[in-house]
Formats: C-alpha cells, sequence, structure tokens
C-alpha cells in the first residue's frame, strides 16, 4: 500500500499553501489530492483582491505574511503568481464610516502598516473614475493589492513539488480510514488508497462532506458570490489601487485588458448546496447562472460609485460558490479525531489569507500548535449545535449580509436565537433583560428595569455609547454598595475525577491543586513556551474529583486541551457536565446577609472561607456554594442541579429585593472587573504570553514540581520579560478603548489596548495593555488614540479598586 506522512485533501489555494508550507518544514513525502483540477472549487473565481487589515492581531499578521509571501514566490518558483501591489482605497460616505477608518488607521499602527486616512481628493488622484459626491474622505494603504488566484496557487503547487510532494489531479477521496480515533489512511474512486496519519480537510465548498467521512462535522456554508467583468472604460489601468466603498456594499479592481472587476455583498444572500448532501460530485470547473434581480441593488451601487460603469459593456458575470463559515472567522486546526486536521470556510478572503493560513497550519501539523494564537479560527470553537445543518446557514447569512456592516462594539447577533437557555430565560425577561449571545446561550447583558436617567450623564463618547443603557452602572454600583444576582449558567463546567486526577492536573495547571478537598484553586494552563492556554478554576471535591470553571466561550478549546495533555497511562476521565449545573453569582457586601437568611450553612470567615467549596442548601435547593468572585466583592457562585435553577433564582431574588440587591448582567460584570484588575482570556492574556508578563505570576508555583512551561516561566522570571501587561486610566472618563488602539510614548506607538471599559466606581475611563517594562509601572505617562484622537493616559497602579483584597475577604 501507497503511504504518505500527510495527506492534503483539495487542490486550491489553501490546500497548495498548505504543502508549500509543509515542504517548507522538511514534511517532504506529502500528497495534495485534488478531485479534479488543481484551482477547481472555488479558487479559480476568486476576484484576487488582498486586504491586510482584518478584525484580529493573528489574522491581519497572518495577511501580512501572505503579502510578503506573495512578493517572493515568482523568484522562488519560477512561477508567476500575477502579485500586484497597488494599495487599496476604502471610502467613506458617513460620518460613522469615518469614525471606523480613523479606528482602523490606528489600529494599523499598530503593526507598522502605512495606512492613512487621506482627503476626497487625495483618493480621486489615486482612483479618478469614482464619483466624490458624499464621499468624505478613505482610508489608503498602499501596500495590498491582488493576486491571480490560479497563478498564486500554482507557484505555491509549485514550490511544494520541487521539494517533494505528489500532487494527484483526478483523485477524488472516497473515504478517511479512522481506527481507535486516529487517522489512519485516505480511499480514492479508481486509484490505490494511501496509508497516512495525518489528513487534512481543505475541500473548500466540499469541506463539510470531506468531514463527515471522518465523523467530524465542519459547519461551512457555500454562497452563491457575484461579480462581472466589464469592457474597457477610459481611465482603467492595471496600477489603479483596489477600491471598496463599504456603505455601498461593493468592491472593484482593475482587470486586464482595461475593464473592471466589480462585485459586492448583497442584503439577501443566497445559500447554495448548503444541505447535508452539499454539491454534487460532478462540480469542478463549473459556475452557477448569473443571477442579475439578485445583483441588481449591488449594479445599482456600483453605478453610483463609478458613473462610467453605465455606459461599459459586461464581458461576463461570475456567480460561483464560496464557502462562509457561521461566525465570519476561517476553520482552521485539529479536530477531535487524532490526525484530522481543517483548513477551511475561508469567507471569500481565502486568497487574501492563504500564505498565513498554509504557515499556521503547517506549525500546527508539525509542531502541535501554531505560533499566533488563532483561537478565533480554532475548529474547536463550535459547540455541538452546529451539527445542525440549518442554524449554519442561518447564523452565515447574517454573516453574509453584513459583511461590510460597521460592527459597533456591543453588538449582537440575530440569527438562530434563541437557542441555549438557562432554567431562569422566562424569568430574566420578565425582568426586562437585554439578551446577549454567546456560544449559542442567551445572557442578560443588563435589565431594563433597573435602566436610571440620572446615569445618563457617564455615557461613553461614540461608539462606546451606542450599544449602552444607563442599567450598566447602576447595576456596577448596586453590586459594589448592597448586591447584586447574576445568572452565569453558560459558564463552561469540566469535571476530571479518577485515580490519577490530582498528578494529571498538577502536571498541567501552573498552580498547585493539590489541596485538601473543599479548597478552590486560580491557575492557567500553559504550553511549553509558557503562553497561557486557558484561564480557570479548579475546585477539588473528593480526592479523585475536581470540577473547572472557565469562560463560556472557551469550554470546548478547555476541554480540547486539556483532553489533549493527557497520556495513555493517565488513569483519568475528563467530561463537559455544563448542562448539568445551573450557575447563580451572589456578589457584593449584602451577599451574606441575603444568603445567610436562605440557608443554615455558616457563612462566616472562619468556616466558609475566600477560595473554598461546600454543599449547601439554600431554601429547599441543594447547591454546590464556591466562595470566589469575578468582581472584586463577597460572594458566592452557587451550582445548583440544571433543574433547580429557577427555584434558586426565585429564593435568592425575593430574599434580597429587602436588601437592596438587584438582578444585573454581564456588561456590569465586565466594568467590575476592569477597576478590580481581572484578565479576561482571548484578550488580556493568550496563549502568546506568559503569567509573568500579565501579572499573574501569584498563580505559578514553580517549586510545586514539573508542569506544562515551567521551564520557559522559569527561564522567563530570570530575565527582563520585555513586556508586561499595565492599566491604563485615560484623562477623559467618557473617551473609552474598545480594544486594539494604539499606545504612544513621546509620539511613538509602544503598545496595543487589550481590552477597555469604565469604571464606575472609580470614576475613570480604564485600558490594559502591553507595555514595554520600562513603561509599564506607574505613573508613565502616554497617550491612547481613540477614533483619531490621542487621549492623555497614565499607567495607574493596578488594580484600581480595593487594592489589598479586603472585601473579598471580608
Amino acid at each position: 500500500m501507497d503511504q504518505a506522512r500527510a495527506v492534503i485533501v483539495g487542490g486550491g489555494v489553501a490546500g497548495a499553501s498548505i504543502a508549500y508550507h509543509l515542504t517548507d518544514l522538511g514534511w517532504t513525502d506529502v500528497v495534495l489530492a485534488e478531485r479534479a483540477d488543481l484551482t477547481s472549487g472555488s479558487t479559480f473565481h476568486s476576484a484576487g483582491l488582498v486586504g491586510q487589515l482584518r478584525s484580529s492581531v493573528s489574522l491581519t499578521r497572518m495577511m501580512m505574511y501572505s503579502v510578503e509571501l506573495y512578493r517572493r514566490l515568482k523568484a522562488e518558483t519560477g512561477v508567476d503568481p500575477g502579485w500586484h501591489e497597488v494599495g487599496s482605497l476604502r471610502l467613506a460616505s458617513s460620518a460613522e464610516r469615518i469614525e471606523e477608518l480613523q479606528r482602523l488607521a490606528g489600529w494599523g499602527r499598530t503593526f507598522g502598516l502605512p495606512l492613512a486616512i487621506v482627503s476626497t481628493e487625495e483618493a480621486l488622484e489615486r482612483f479618478p473614475l469614482f464619483d466624490p459626491e458624499g464621499v468624505l474622505g478613505a482610508a489608503h494603504l498602499p501596500t495590498d493589492g491582488y493576486v491571480d488566484p490560479s497563478g498564486l496557487t500554482m507557484a505555491l503547487a509549485e514550490g511544494a513539488r520541487r521539494r517533494g510532494c505528489r500532487i494527484l489531479t483526478g483523485a477524488r477521496i472516497t473515504g478517511i480510514d479512522i481506527h481507535d480515533g486516529l487517522v489512519r489512511g485516505v480511499t480514492f474512486d479508481g486509484r490505490d488508497p494511501i496509508r497516512t496519519d495525518v489528513v487534512v480537510d481543505a475541500g473548500g465548498i466540499f469541506a463539510n462532506q470531506l468531514g463527515r467521512m471522518a465523523g467530524v462535522e465542519v459547519p461551512v456554508v457555500p454562497f452563491a458570490h457575484q461579480y462581472l467583468l466589464t469592457e474597457p472604460i477610459d481611465g482603467v489601468h492595471p496600477a489603479l489601487p483596489t477600491l471598496r466603498d463599504p456603505d455601498r456594499l461593493v468592491y472593484f479592481r482593475a482587470e486586464a485588458g482595461g475593464g473592471l472587476v466589480a462585485g459586492g455583498y448583497e442584503r439577501e444572500p443566497a445559500p447554495w448546496a448548503w444541505d447535508e448532501q452539499g454539491p454534487s460530485a460532478g462540480f469542478n470547473n463549473e459556475l452557477l447562472p448569473a443571477d442579475w434581480p439578485r445583483f441588481e441593488p449591488l449594479a445599482e451601487g456600483c453605478f453610483g460609485v463609478i458613473p462610467a460603469m453605465q455606459s461599459a459593456g459586461v464581458v461576463r458575470m461570475i456567480n460561483g460558490p464560496e464557502a462562509f463559515t457561521p461566525d465570519g472567522e476561517f476553520i482552521l486546526g485539529a479536530s477531535d479525531i487524532g490526525g484530522f486536521f481543517v483548513a477551511a470556510g475561508f469567507c471569500a478572503h481565502g486568497i487574501a489569507g492563504a500564505g498565513g493560513v498554509g504557515k499556521v497550519m503547517a506549525e500546527w501539523i508539525t509542531r502541535g500548535r501554531p505560533e499566533l494564537d488563532v483561537w478565533k479560527m480554532d475548529f474547536r470553537r463550535f459547540g455541538r449545535h452546529y451539527r445542525s445543518r440549518t442554524y449554519a446557514r442561518d447564523r452565515a447569512s447574517e454573516v453574509y449580509a453584513t459583511y461590510y456592516d460597521i460592527h459597533y462594539p456591543g453588538e449582537e447577533r440575530r440569527a438562530g436565537r434563541p437557542l441555549k437557555m438557562a432554567p431562569t430565560y422566562a424569568r430574566l425577561a420578565d425582568l426586562g433583560a437585554e439578551f446577549g449571545e454567546k456560544a449559542g446561550w442567551e445572557r442578560p447583558n443588563w435589565f431594563a428595569t433597573n435602566q436610571d436617567e440620572r446615569f445618563e450623564e457617564l455615557r461613553p463618547r461614540g461608539w462606546a455609547g451606542r450599544h449602552w443603557s444607563t442599567a450598566i452602572p447602576a447595576e456596577h454600583l448596586a453590586t459594589r454598595e448592597r448586591a447584586g444576582l447574576f445568572d452565569e449558567t453558560s459558564f463552561a463546567k469540566i469535571e476530571v475525577s479518577g485515580p490519577d486526577a490530582c498528578p494529571f492536573l498538577q502536571r498541567i495547571c501552573a498552580n498547585d491543586v493539590d489541596v485538601p478537598p473543599g479548597r478552590v484553586v486560580y491557575t492557567q494552563l500553559l504550553n511549553e513556551r509558557g503562553g497561557i492556554e486557558s484561564d480557570l478554576t479548579a475546585t477539588r471535591l473528593d480526592p479523585r474529583r475536581y470540577l473547572l470553571i472557565t469562560g463560556t466561550a472557551f469550554g470546548n478549546h478547555d476541554l480540547a486541551w486539556i483532553r489533549g495533555q493527557a497520556r495513555p497511562a493517565d488513569d483519568v476521565d475528563v467530561r463537559d457536565v455544563t448542562s448539568s449545573l445551573a450557575c447563580l453569582a451572589l456578589w457584593g457586601p449584602r451577599a451574606r446577609d441575603i444568603l445567610t437568611s436562605v440557608t443554615p450553612t455558616d457563612l462566616s470567615n472562619e468556616t466558609f472561607p475566600y477560595m473554598s467549596q461546600q454543599d449547601i442548601v439554600v431554601g429547599d435547593v441543594p447547591c454546590l456554594a464556591l466562595r470566589v468572585t469575578y468582581v472584586g466583592e463577597l460572594g458566592w457562585e452557587l451550582y445548583p442541579p440544571m433543574e433547580f435553577g429557577l427555584k434558586l433564582w426565585d429564593i435568592l431574588l425575593e430574599a434580597g429585593r429587602p436588601l437592596g440587591m438587584v438582578p444585573a448582567g454581564y456588561r456590569a460584570i465586565d466594568s467590575l472587573r476592569l477597576e478590580k484588575g481581572y484578565r479576561a482570556w482571548g484578550a488580556d492574556i493568550t496563549p502568546e504570553e506568559t503569567p509573568l508578563e500579565a501579572g499573574l505570576g501569584f498563580a505559578v508555583k514553580l517549586d510545586k514540581g514539573e508542569f506544562t512551561g515551567r521551564d520557559a516561566v522559569r527561564q522567563a522570571a530570570a530575565t527582563d520579560p520585555g513586556k508586561r501587561l499595565s492599566c491604563l486610566v485615560l484623562a477623559d472618563p467618557r473617551s473609552v478603548a474598545l480594544g486594539n488602539e494604539p499606545v504612544f510614548a513621546d509620539g511613538e506607538v509602544v503598545g496595543r489596548v487589550t481590552s477597555g471599559g469604565v469604571g464606575y466606581t472609580v470614576g475613570k475611563s480604564i485600558a490594559f495593555a502591553y507595555l514595554p517594562t520600562d513603561l509599564a509601572w506607574g505613573g508613565s505617562s502616554l497617550a491612547v488614540e481613540v477614533f483619531g484622537e490621542r487621549v492623555d493616559a497614565e499607567v495607574a497602579a493596578d488594580p484600581l479598586y480595593d487594592p489589598t483584597g479586603e472585601r473579598i475577604r471580608s
């Protein structure tokens, strides 16, 4: 039987890039298998635009790497990828869009990208064809451009071939052999099977069908995406920058011969072959019939931007399927099947990201994880509910329809809701809950019944004040002064049990979790580089059982990470128990008084100290009670069996009302945790930062024995880490950093905001940012750029609120 170290399924630009980068890392025995011809899926009909600045740090870095790669491919491989570094223009036709561009410009500065806001006149000098009427300005990035998708694929494939990759065309996969949860090989239609331990699903619009061969659900949804090619237009030449007008939902680039490529993202998208059957086996090198009625609104937008198009003939309408995902992010990485990887769902910017995708995937396959933090793209972020093709379709349709929209902070998705609801859902709705959604769970952001117009003067300026309510400071202050009741049922809960539960967790946790039953430990789980893979609490329930509590959106990630650390000899069971337990948090200075009124348990410090756990009864409800906090106040998280959740809410609400307790939501939690200095995983702390850099060294016990990441942290402790997470206070309390804003010292960019908001108790606008160590300490004078305006800021002692921790231990 033939064999290979890895088989990549799908000969589009992603598959070719993965092959190129795997061989570059020394895996020469690689097969790239394509069902028809290279580029015959979605690649050949892509418009080819390449824009670098994206919604996350890692995705932007991937796009920047792509541009670096495309510049050198011709010299390296001898094949011209058709790279045209003509720059890009993004028009703004509204004040809100100008604000977005100002934010993008600040974001771009943190990467060293030469993005500049230019006047309408300057934009016209670069692209004289657009109608300046109503255009207020534009963003110009000279290092953007466009590429020939087929040429790029052929160049990458040639680079892989030169290093030993075998490229099979006309090789349709018919099965993936799985034994004991591990990949063992692939079978083909009309070809000999190949034995391999690694299969990469780079199947594009076929990715879902390929995944099902391995028992894996890949929630990509193909959409019919259209653009047209015009006859030559006076003034069009190859050096024209690419042009986007997101207010009119359209994009343009020059085409060889003097015409334009013009397309966009319509409000009424057309999912195609989205059900379980997927595209037909014979759909290769094909396009869909032109859908002129669906394109008509985009045509009107095109004519409005470039009037000359109205008299230009149309050479051809391209209507081809592109794979989108339910959240608009790529799907990359490992699956629950050992050796089965996925790289799919590129949401119409796979050409721009192909270089970065190949690099990330090759690192993942060969080294176990990529250099970048790609959690937002990690395949494992999707829960079981994405097995529903209708749910995936509805969510992806919303992504497509709002592709060019301005997405304000606090904006909530609407499609597919409600889906997962706590037992208190109806009661919270009756109390005026304004629900948000995370990982499919409905969660209260705030309660309309707590709105108080006295706090209107605290509304943040600009974008931060759009999805905001006076209920947020009201709930924040009520929690600080009296008590707040929070439904946290969506929190992910993982049980680790068995004879080896303790030694297993000791090996993967940075803190010492070998504690007596009834103790709660705050800890990080680190990778070999010392980066923070998980941030959670571990409660020892009995000698052989622990309960881990982590963030709502991170349950799948943490579960996969923990399971991935288990060795064959470990006698340990790791289970997701999220749906078996509700969670209500009672926090505030009156929390003990409220809870004491409904339980016979002694809640004094002496018998129930901070960071401890007991089984208690509240009214008639049995609860696992943890004395922990994420808001910096006295209180407990109460975990009853799910069926008791509603009863517990009613008991606590009735007991707390006379003492001024209020129901409160997640937006209050965020403002409370900011002024207390609590970190948020995925923003303030990621796999790229160590606990020492994040100011979490207190949660690392280097002397407890071996644990993952110990050597890296020990080495870091002996040197200057180079950067440290710092707390900044902005001079204007109503200018709010939303995340990703540049931080300046003496006019130079020295950092990027990781998260920000208002601390209503301290009355300050707060931002966290990693700064060089010489600037990271109290008193440093800096500036944060908020929508183009530099706001003075100062590094403050962290935390701003209750720095001694007296209140949480009261």
